[in-house]
């Protein structure tokens, strides 16, 4: 068990402190550290509250299994201080707040969104963090200490803790980085070796689901034993500092409905933690169903969301799924429902698998998607809403983004929003409505500050 008294005391700092796990670059190994990290404290008996930099819902989902509490998103393109600062005080009861980054330590947008361009380094100059910076050192070995200390003096209002060498080849690899580390003054917090039995797979979106991930559970425990054999976790614990975000004037979230039927299963999973808490925060409900198990929303409830998810995957099963989509059509004839990307296309009267093969969806928007020739939408959305959508009135203002491979074949219903990119430029997704039913590829994050009600 690791006492408290290894930490700054909570009661009087407000929050318990942490650190920004950050890279180079994406594909570094921040997700494998910081796995191995909340493994490995968890083993301790810490408790420690995971955050993720950036839109992501697929890393969130493994950590929240590490650590055994839910992680939240952290955004300075998409999110208010105030909302930021709200999602810090989740925190409570932790001993101590680890997030991990999104691509390199400084990559962010084009443009300036809530206040930031949704870097890392923006959450750790605004919280005060740490930034504990992973290295994939597989191909260099002094080398790494001159990319370590231009990120040290990138940016003066970013702390850099020290570093962890990802990927040592050997006991001499190892001895060869550090002596390029003996002339600075970066500490070297630890070193993970190459984790080829612990690779996740991957498929188009990011890495295979959590929860379809086999003996995740033995695949974490491994990741301890390495972080504990090879990581200096007692002064990565020391490193920690509390975060000094204030709490400015926060407007709640607005949920979508009083009891939201909401879509859970492999194929409709992302739904930001936010999102829901903020909902229940609000007095929603939310009532769970599984279009994968032929189920429909709930008749007691007053709005139903799909969120995003694989829903191509299994575009036969829910092409079959008949009692889903007969109370689908049924509950959209009275009440709002709401698709998100992956719910959009399920929604929708037709999805072409990668193999080339049609499958009818639900039919209640005229969207026709196509995985058979795939095309990359990727990044930051403004959304300013036509109509009310999502439990926002007409002429709201939404942040968001828009991650997926899906071509789009025809939209064949008014557009919902005029969506643009960081930059200011229009593009091409609109969205759909259609009566009650109404669906985007843009995934809601939070409403923005210039919202119109």
């Amino acid at each position: 068990m690791i006492t408290t008294d290894r930490l700054p005391d909570v009661a009087t700092t407000g929050r318990p402190p942490g650190l920004i796990i950050a890279a180079p670059a994406t594909s570094s190994g921040k997700t494998t550290v910081t796995l191995a990290l909340l493994a490995a404290l968890r083993r301790r008996g810490l408790s420690v509250q995971p955050y993720k930099c950036g839109p992501d819902y697929i890393d969130p989902a493994f950590h929240e299994i590490a650590a055994g509490r839910p992680c939240f998103n952290l955004d300075s393109w998409a999110f208010s201080r105030g909302r930021i600062a709200a999602l810090l005080d989740a925190a409570a009861g932790a001993e101590l707040c680890i997030t991990e980054g999104v691509m390199g330590l400084f990559d962010g947008g084009s443009a300036v969104g809530a206040w930031g361009n949704g870097a890392t380094a923006d959450i750790a100059a605004a919280t005060g963090w740490p930034v504990v910076l992973v290295i994939n050192v597989a191909g260099q070995s002094q080398s790494a200490a001159a990319l370590a200390l231009g990120f040290a003096r990138y940016r003066g209002d970013v702390m850099l803790a020290g570093v962890i060498l990802n990927n040592v080849a050997s006991p001499r690899h190892e001895a060869l980085v550090r002596d390029g580390f003996a002339a600075s003054d970066i500490a070297v917090l630890g070193v993970l070796d190459r984790q080829s039995d612990f690779a996740l797979k991957n498929r188009h979106l990011g890495l295979v689901q959590a929860r379809e991930t086999l003996r995740l559970d033995d695949r974490l425990q491994q990741l301890a034993v390495s972080a504990e054999r090879g990581i200096d976790l007692d002064a990565l614990i020391r490193a920690a500092q509390p975060a000094r975000l204030d709490a400015p004037t926060l407007r709640p979230l607005v949920p979508p409905g009083q009891r939201i039927a909401l879509a859970s299963d492999d194929a409709f999973s992302f739904i930001y933690p936010h999102l829901v808490a903020g909902w229940r925060a609000a007095g929603a409900e939310i009532v769970p169903f599984s279009p994968l198990n032929d189920e429909g929303p709930d008749d007691g409830c007053d709005a139903a969301w799909l969120p995003g998810g694989y829903p191509e995957l299994h575009a036969g099963r829910l092409a079959a799924a008949t009692n889903f989509k007969t109370k689908l059509a049924a509950f959209a004839r009275t009440r709002p429902l709401h698709g998100e990307c992956g719910g959009y296309m399920t929604l929708g009267a037709g999805l072409i698998d990668a193999a080339g093969c049609r499958h009818a969806m639900a039919g209640l928007l005229g969207l026709e998607t196509d995985f058979a020739t795939r095309k990359l939408h990727l990044g930051y959305r403004l959304a300013t809403l036509h109509a009310p959508a999502a439990g926002h009135a007409a002429g709201s203002v939404l942040r968001g983004h828009e991650y997926h491979y899906a071509r789009v074949v025809t939209v064949a219903d008014d557009a919902l929003a005029e969506i643009r990119d960081p930059g200011g430029v229009v593009t091409s997704e609109t969205g759909s409505r259609r009566g009650l039913v109404t669906g985007t590829f843009f995934h809601l994050i939070d409403a923005a500050e210039e919202t119109v009600c």
